[in-house]
Order: structure tokens, then C-alpha cells, then sequence
């Protein structure tokens, strides 16, 4: 009864929400895609977190934010993949891309920015990518070092011709403009604007000695090329220069689309010296604080230059916390996956169940929540319609619009009735309602330490399956397989028959 009053309340104010927009154009519309930051890493969805995070909080109370909403995978370049195509990453493949990896995509893909820029918006990614590049080796990788117990060959600095153009990359993905570093703890280690180094490695990044000390946690770089003097602190700060650049130089005359990835809070764990201490949850509570002073630099440079009005703001992470989150919540007692279990990687919940905040000032109501199931998946098509740019068919495959009130004809959008978790090829979940099934006896990938185990009430599960009640147990800690198995049945069904399809929804 109370989730039929949420949602009658939330339609009446969306409703008459709408009847105040303002005629100005297209909107503009900008991504803010953060990187291992947890559920419960966001002070307004978390009452015990130890973190700051202000411009978040105030993000959410001057728009709307899911507490059902999920990425595509459990780690990265598949949730990235999964965002930018409204397509199911396991329909291309499970992991990241590798260091100098080709690109993640099919040359079949179309993508969002795509669609923005044919509809004739100015488009940017600034950030992270970690989506793969064709760069263009002069002879296989002969750099080899021991690293995690195992040999690893690398390339070395004259083993790469920077002097061309790298194809395959976001310019040939439908962005106009790129800045960044490709990915912080993967080679190069150097500056990309959009498909050139701005400067050419010469040196080889030294595991072993960075040069500087992190704060939390390990480096978790990778061996290979990078420029002389890299300095890894200057990651943050220098992307979120160019983002408040870029939108400064946008005018009223073209709608533009920006996709800011950042890498943070992922490891390294390196929040800048003046973000020490700000949090009580160590470096790492300090770094998210420091990522949602980066984003209030974003929202001001909207703000200032005139744009907020007229802006869908998205924000989210491409999935749960990394395995430092153990230690964390033993020693500060704060917990980044929240109430949830689990964490990257894993298909337990905390493993891709995200923050997730759209703001549009005038169509949707401020301070508004919704309990809606929602995925990343969801944001092609639902942006496509705000923005009332056309997709063709078969674009955005899995793709469904979480905002179809907002829509003249809401009718003739299909809603989402289950969403498929995974993030490794050998263990699928699948949610429909309050329920979730995952097809084996755990859905951990990230090993969880007993003290951890013990501290939040967990126990291992006897069965081949799991079957959960998320609306009665967050935690997933009461196991209801042997009880319905038809409800097993017909949820593998959804699975098998999801991946056999090819798509999950044939768009008309």
C-alpha cells in the first residue's frame, strides 16, 4: 500500500511538474559517471555514512533519486559499454578492456553520443574511457616484469607509434571532443586529447616506485609507457578543469551533450592534500568527498554560464565499492555498499546496485524518489525521448524509457519488467519485482574476509540456486529457493531465453 501511495504521490507531482516547463530548445544534457563509489557512499541514502557528500545531497533534493538502480555489470568497461549503447554488456563480452586492449565495441554499435551528435548537438567526453583504442604497435610487447605473482610482458615506450592518430576511440564513438588520461592505473600514462597524446611517453611507469605514496590501499597500476614527471594526483583536478572549460565555451545556439567519467573513487586511492581529513572514513572517505566537490564544480559551471535550467544531469557509478570496503567498514564503521552485500564484481547486490540522480529543473519535481527497478541500460532511450532525438531501429536493444510520464503519449513505452545481472560469464541473476534469483549457490566474485563475514550476520548457502525477497531482505540472507520452485523455474526461463533471443526487446 505504501509503495501504491509513493507512486500515485510521485505521478501527481510529475504531472503537474510538467505543466510549468519551460519552452527553451533542446535540453542539454550532461553524464557524471563516477567509478567504484558504492551505494552507500552518498550521505543522503546512507544515515550511518561517515562521508560528506553535500553536493550530491543537494543534487538529489533539486531532483530525483532511484534506490533501485543498477549498471549493467559488476565492473567497469562493460557497464561503460552498457550505458553508452542501451545494450547488455554480455552480448559483446564480460571483462574489461586490457591495457592497450582494442576497443570493446562491435562497428554494428551505435551509440548515444551518436544519436546526439547526427541530432545535432556538440558532444564530449572528458575523463576516464577504458574502452579501448587500435593503437598501433611497431612489434609485440617485450617489457616483462613479476606483478600479482605472475609474469606480465608490457610495451615499451618505442614499441608504439605515437606519432599517428589512435582510431577507435571516443571520436569514432560520436564525440566531437576527448580529454583525458584513458584509464589512471593503465598505460599510457600520459594526457589523449581527442585522438593524440599531447605528449609522448618516454619513460616506463616503475611499479614498484611511483614516485609518490598512496593513501589507501595499493596503486594497482599496470607496467608501461608514460610521460616524464606523471604525477597521478593531477588526474583529478586537471580533468575536471577541462570539464568546467568545455561547458564555459558552450553557447544557446547548440544543445550539448557531455559525458564526464571520472576516476574516482576508484584505486589508487588519492585524494588531493586540502581533502585530507574531510570525511571519517580514512583517504578513501576523503576521496569521495573530493569527487563530490569535483561534481559541484561541474553543476556551478552549468549554473554560472546559464545553462541549469535547461540541463538533464545524470549521475551514477558503473558499480559497487572495490574489495578496500571490507577493511573500511571494520575500522570506521562505514559502509559503502550500505545495506546491501556484496561489492565489484560481485552479482550480489552491492555489486551493481548504484547511486543514481537526474535532475531537470521545471519536469522533474525536486526532493522527488523513486523505487523504480531502473538500469544504466535505461538511460539511452530515456534520454532520447527528453531530448526528442530519433532512434532507429534495432539502436538501444535493451534499452527502456525509466521516464515515460515525462512523454506526451507515455502509452506507447514498454515498461521494464526484469533485468538480467552479471558480470562474469559463469554466474547470471535475474530480478523481476521484489525477487531475485542468482543460478548458483553464492554471487561473490570478491572474496570476503571472515571477520567481515561474521560482522554483518552472513552465512553460506546450501543449494544450487538463490532466491531472494529484496523488499523484505535487502542482505540477502534468507535463502527461498526450496520453497517456490516454480518461481525457479520461470526465472531461469528469463535468463536462458534473454541470452537465446540475441535481444531482449525488439525495438518496433
Amino acid at each position: 500500500m505504501f509503495r501504491q501511495i509513493l507512486s500515485l504521490t510521485f505521478m501527481v507531482l510529475l504531472l503537474y511538474s510538467c505543466v510549468e516547463k519551460p519552452v527553451t530548445g533542446p535540453p542539454n544534457v550532461v553524464i557524471i559517471y563516477a567509478d567504484d563509489m558504492g551505494y552507500g557512499d552518498l550521505n543522503i541514502q546512507n544515515p550511518d555514512s561517515k562521508i560528506p557528500t553535500p553536493q550530491l545531497d543537494k543534487l538529489a533534493s533539486e531532483g530525483m533519486r532511484f534506490t533501485d538502480a543498477h549498471s549493467s555489470s559488476g565492473i567497469c568497461s562493460p557497464s561503460r559499454y552498457a550505458l553508452l549503447t542501451g545494450t547488455y554488456h554480455w552480448r559483446r563480452k564480460h571483462g574489461i578492456v586490457g591495457a592497450f586492449g582494442k576497443p570493446f565495441f562491435d562497428e554494428s554499435d551505435i551509440t548515444l553520443p551518436q544519436v546526439m551528435q547526427e541530432n545535432g548537438y556538440a558532444t564530449a567526453c572528458i575523463g576516464k574511457w577504458h574502452l579501448g583504442w587500435n593503437w598501433e604497435f611497431k612489434n609485440p610487447p617485450s617489457g616483462e616484469v613479476m606483478q600479482w605473482g605472475r609474469k606480465t610482458n608490457f610495451y615499451l615506450p618505442d614499441e608504439i607509434d605515437w606519432t599517428k592518430p589512435v582510431s577507435g576511440g571516443p571520436l569514432d564513438r560520436g564525440f566531437d571532443y576527448y580529454y583525458g588520461d584513458g584509464t589512471i592505473n593503465f598505460p599510457p600514462y600520459a594526457w589523449v586529447e581527442n585522438d593524440r597524446l599531447v605528449e609522448a611517453p618516454t619513460e616506463i611507469m616503475d611499479i614498484n616506485d611511483i614516485g609518490f605514496e598512496v593513501k589507501e590501499g595499493n596503486w594497482e597500476f599496470r607496467p608501461g609507457p608514460k610521460v616524464k614527471g606523471w604525477n597521478p594526483y593531477e588526474v583529478l583536478p586537471t580533468i575536471t578543469e577541462k570539464a568546467t572549460e568545455w561547458i564555459g565555451q558552450r553557447t544557446n545556439e547548440k544543445p550539448f551533450f557531455l559525458y564526464f567519467s571520472l576516476p574516482s573513487p576508484h584505486a589508487p586511492i588519492i585524494p588531493n592534500d586540502e581533502f585530507d581529513g574531510k570525511s571519517k572514513a580514512g583517504a578513501y572517505g576523503d576521496f569521495v568527498n573530493q569527487t563530490d566537490w569535483v561534481i559541484g564544480q561541474v553543476l556551478k559551471a552549468i549554473e554560472e554560464n546559464g545553462f541549469e535550467e535547461n540541463t538533464i544531469v545524470i549521475f551514477t557509478s558503473d558499480n559497487g565499492p572495490e574489495r578496500y570496503a571490507f577493511e573500511r567498514g571494520e575500522k570506521y564503521g562505514h559502509f559503502s555498499m550500505g545495506q546491501l552485500r556484496g561489492l565489484k564484481r560481485d552479482v550480489w547486490e552491492g555489486g551493481h546496485r548504484v547511486p543514481f540522480i537526474i535532475k531537470w529543473p521545471g519536469h522533474i519535481p525536486p526532493g522527488s524518489r523513486s523505487e523504480k527497478l531502473v538500469s544504466q541500460i535505461d538511460i539511452m532511450s530515456t534520454l532520447a525521448d527528453l531530448t526528442e532525438t530519433a532512434l532507429t531501429e534495432g539502436t538501444a536493444p535493451d534499452s527502456y524509457h525509466f521516464l515515460p510520464e515525462l512523454s506526451g503519449t507515455p502509452e506507447r513505452f514498454p515498461q521494464r519488467e526484469f533485468l538480467i545481472h552479471n558480470t562474469m560469464e559463469n554466474r547470471w541473476a535475474v530480478r523481476q519485482g521484489d525477487w531475485v534469483y542468482i543460478n548458483d549457490s553464492t554471487g561473490q566474485h570478491t572474496n570476503m574476509p571472515d571477520s567481515f563475514f561474521q560482522l554483518r550476520g552472513y552465512h553460506d548457502f546450501d543449494s544450487p540456486g538463490l532466491l531472494f525477497n529484496l523488499n523484505e531482505d535487502s542482505g540477502q540472507r534468507i535463502n527461498h529457493y526450496a520453497s517456490y520452485p516454480e518461481k525457479i523455474e520461470s526465472m531461469e526461463r528469463l535468463i536462458s531465453e534473454s541470452k537465446a533471443k540475441g535481444y531482449l526487446v525488439k525495438k518496433d
